[in-house]
């Protein structure tokens, strides 16, 4: 039993030698190298939607603490601030019944987020998607709309993400 344990200790030990050996960094080392490690945001309130604009506020600062693992700090201390906004919200039916009804749909989104560093600012455009159904003659419901929202935000910060990596791996390797 004791040589099992020792084997899976060897074989972690050697998996870790290996990954440290070939220089992997992960994703969010390079983006918390171009927000820094104290961050603040703000959304702008849309008028179309005000309701689902603190979800978005919500996820965009679960994601600067889970995936950047950065602290969320008022804008006076912070070395980046996020102006987030919404830039267009919108419905495209993408399935039918068999009578030509509506049954699904795509929710698009597009946010925007300015990041501010420095004196210096950088826009990104973030396209979110969502796909969903709806009962047969029905209208789309507040719930669906926010869950809709929801998700398809939560994409568009993934993109935000992986942007920012992008920019950080290249800013590290402009360095090197």
């Amino acid at each position: 039993m004791k040589i099992f344990y020792i084997k899976k200790i060897l074989v972690l030990f050697f998996l870790m030698i290996f990954i440290d050996g070939c220089g992997y960094e992960p994703s969010a080392k390079f983006a918390r190298g171009v927000l820094g490690e104290k961050v603040s945001t703000s959304v702008i309130i849309s008028a179309q939607d005000p309701e689902n604009t603190v979800i978005i506020k919500d996820a965009i600062d679960s994601a600067m603490i889970e995936v950047f693992q950065t602290s969320l700090v008022d804008r006076a201390e912070s070395t980046t601030h996020l102006v987030v906004s919404v830039g267009s919200v919108s419905y495209v039916p993408i399935v039918y019944d068999k009578n030509g009804y509506v049954i699904g749909y795509r929710m698009n989104l597009i946010l925007k987020i300015k990041s501010l560093k420095n004196g210096e600012s950088k826009e990104y455009s973030l396209r979110g998607f969502y796909d969903f159904t709806i009962a047969q003659n029905a209208l789309i419901t507040d719930q669906e709309r926010f869950d809709a929202i929801k998700f398809s935000a939560q994409r568009a910060i993934k993109s935000f993400i992986a942007k920012v990596s992008a920019d950080g791996a290249r800013a590290k390797k402009n360095e090197e």
